[in-house]
C-alpha cells in the first residue's frame, strides 16, 4: 500500500484521550511549508480556504482549479495531505479518485449536501463505496456529514440523524466522519457510537482547545478556513498600517 497513505491512516488511530491528530489547512504552497516547518505530521486542505486565496466564493472553485492548488501544495511539502473537494464535483468515483491521486492527496473530504441540502443518506453512502473501491485503500475517505449546518427535518433529533448517517458512511467505507459544526456537547455521544475515527471543529487560539475537543471524542480536529481568514485579516492590518505610515 502507498506509504504515504498508511502513514496518514496511521496517525488517527491508537491516540490517547485529548491528543486529537491536528491538521492545519493550507490554502496555497507557502502556507502548506509554513505549517510543515511548524512540525505538523500531516495537513488537510480547506476548500473554502483554498477558494478564497484563488478569487473565488466558498463552492464556486472550477474542480480543475481546486486540483491543481491541491498538487501545488502537495509539492511544496513532504508530509501527507487530504484534500477537501466537496462534494466531487459531479465527477465518477473513478474519475475523482485519479485525479486526487494525480494531486498528490493521501485523502479527501465528500460532504453530503448539495445546493444547501442534504443528500439521501444511503444514496452517499453508494457514493463513498464507489471511492472506497476505487481507492482500492489508496485514499483516506473522510466522509462529512452536514446536519448541523444544513438543518434537519422538523421534530428530528439532529444528533440520531446524524448518527443514522456516521454508521453508513462508515459502513460504506468511510475511514473516518465529518459531522461538521457539531456542538462539543455532542462529540462524546457521537464518538461513543460511530465506529471510525471522528473530525472535529477547532478554533486557531491554541493547543488547549484541540486537548478539549480531543477530551470529548475527536480523534482528529480540523479548522476549515479559519487560518486562511486569520492570515487575511494579518494581511489587512498590515495593509492598513502601510496605508497610514
Amino acid at each position: 500500500m502507498n506509504e504515504p497513505v498508511s502513514v496518514f491512516r496511521a496517525l488517527h488511530h491508537g491516540r490517547p484521550p485529548g491528543d486529537p491528530l491536528v491538521l492545519p489547512g493550507p490554502w496555497d504552497a507557502a502556507s502548506a511549508r509554513a505549517f510543515e516547518d511548524a512540525g505538523f505530521p500531516a495537513l488537510a486542505t480547506p476548500s473554502a480556504g483554498v477558494a478564497a486565496s484563488l478569487g473565488h466564493g466558498d463552492g464556486h472553485t472550477p474542480a480543475a482549479e481546486m486540483f491543481a492548488a491541491v498538487a501545488r501544495i502537495t509539492r511544496a511539502v513532504s508530509v501527507p495531505v487530504s484534500a477537501d473537494v466537496e462534494g466531487g464535483y459531479g465527477l465518477a468515483a473513478e474519475e475523482l479518485v485519479e485525479r486526487l491521486l494525480e494531486a498528490g492527496a493521501v485523502g479527501c473530504n465528500l460532504e453530503d449536501s448539495a445546493g444547501g441540502v442534504l443528500l439521501e443518506a444511503r444514496r452517499q453512502a453508494d457514493r463513498l463505496a464507489g471511492v472506497r473501491a476505487a481507492a482500492g485503500g489508496r485514499l483516506f475517505v473522510n466522509a462529512r456529514v452536514d446536519t448541523y449546518i444544513r438543518g434537519v427535518p422538523a421534530g428530528t433529533d439532529v444528533v440520531g440523524e446524524t448518527l443514522v448517517r456516521a454508521r453508513l458512511y462508515a459502513a460504506a467505507g468511510a475511514d473516518c466522519v465529518y459531522p461538521i459544526a457539531a456542538p462539543a456537547g455532542d462529540l462524546p455521544r457521537l464518538a461513543a457510537a460511530v465506529p471510525v475515527p471522528l473530525n472535529a471543529n477547532g478554533t486557531p487560539d491554541g493547543p488547549s482547545d484541540a486537548r478539549r475537543l480531543g477530551a470529548l471524542g475527536a480523534a482528529r480536529v480540523t479548522f476549515g478556513p479559519l487560518l486562511q481568514r486569520r492570515a487575511a485579516d494579518a494581511v489587512r492590518g498590515l495593509a492598513e498600517r502601510l496605508r497610514g505610515a
